[in-house]
């Protein structure tokens, strides 16, 4: 019957068969002996006749067995691709947890071991995001494989926010001492917000009039946007267009497809120039710190939250938020307006008692 499964020989060995789902199954029974093989048939139904009295407890084939992690993170990148979701930093964590993980079979791995690897990286200095980050995504490997995954806690990251922001006296200190391609690349950060690998992805043919149109593929979120060249974006691009032709001996050789580049490559990591030209300006601040100042000049300058949000890629008003934290200046000028108000007010009481 069906529903029974069956045994049979292939070589020397007995194999057995069933059905799950609807779906058949073939398993070696690793032996030469008949019983053994009927053994381990009956012990596979029981399995399957627990998964169809509750779906939710799924049925583990030897297939599933034998797939490592590294498997569940080709899976996973290759489904990003499909869904438009494969972000540079998508890409990079799926890396980063096929590394750390890939040789482990997928259906071995333990809570224990994600919380030692955790606690490792927590030892090594790693912040806690940049750890969930990875162990999201390890996650979503198990449910994308339909298989169960092992408890993987989720580490605090209240205590993640940076506050870090420029004024606009120390970013132009910081851009006079960069080379004249990473201090446009640096300008265009200050001006927009916008996230260093997806300054870095955009190309010519991404230029519509005066306007730059991200693509999806290449932000974070997955979601294109457009930035219009006003002001001193403008004359930034003006720069860039004149740059554009990369030369070698002084001849022309080709035109970069690339608006930011360096000799016809693509800008990738610039931390020792980015520290030189900190040092040489006198303060210490990261890259990062100009998408968070970005979005602090926007509200200042009266601009709504949503318009700054769609300019800066930011999903969540709680993403967002944490961008905006209040400076010294911010809460002097406040109090002492506050103060002010209070004076005047003062004072006019004061007025009316004497009249």
């Amino acid at each position: 019957m069906r529903g029974d499964g069956r045994i049979f020989k292939r070589g020397e060995n007995w194999w057995i068969s069933f059905y799950v789902d609807g779906r058949e199954q073939r398993e070696t029974a690793r032996t030469t002996d008949e019983a053994k093989a009927q053994k381990y048939l009956r012990a596979k139904l029981k399995e399957v006749h627990a998964h169809e009295l509750d779906p939710s407890k799924p049925f583990i084939t030897q297939h599933d067995r034998r797939r490592t992690v590294a498997d569940l993170m080709d899976a996973l990148k290759a489904d990003f691709k499909i869904r438009g979701k494969a972000s540079s930093q998508n890409l990079s964590n799926i890396k980063r947890a096929r590394a750390d993980f890939g040789r482990l079979r997928a259906t071995a791995l333990t809570a224990e071991a994600v919380d030692q690897y955790m606690e490792k990286r927590l030892t090594d200095g790693d912040a806690e995001a940049s750890i969930n980050r990875v162990t999201q995504l390890l996650k979503q490997g198990f449910v994308l494989a339909e298989l169960p995954a092992p408890r993987i806690r989720r580490l605090d990251e209240s205590g993640n926010v940076r506050r870090g922001f420029f004024s606009e006296s120390e970013i132009r200190r910081v851009m006079a001492n960069l080379p004249s391609a990473l201090a446009d690349f640096t300008l265009f950060a200050w001006l927009t917000g916008m996230r260093k690998s997806e300054i870095a992805s955009l190309r010519w043919e991404d230029v519509d009039g005066d306007c730059i149109r991200l693509r999806a593929e290449n932000a974070k979120n997955g979601n294109a946007r457009l930035i219009p060249l006003e002001g001193e974006l403008s004359k930034l691009m003006a720069r860039r267009k004149v740059a554009r032709q990369v030369k070698v001996n002084g001849n022309p050789v080709m035109l970069s497809a690339l608006i930011f580049h360096r000799e016809g490559e693509p800008i990738r990591e610039f931390r020792k120039s980015w520290a030189t030209a900190c040092k040489k300006a006198g303060i210490n601040r990261l890259f990062h710190d100009l998408r968070r100042s970005a979005c602090r000049n926007m509200l200042a300058a009266g601009v709504s939250q949503v318009t700054a949000m769609a300019l800066s890629g930011h999903k969540t008003d709680s993403m967002f938020r944490r961008y905006c934290i209040v400076s010294e200046t911010d809460l002097r000028k406040a109090l002492r307006a506050t103060q002010q108000y209070l004076a005047t007010a003062k004072e006019s009481v004061v007025a009316m008692a004497k009249k």
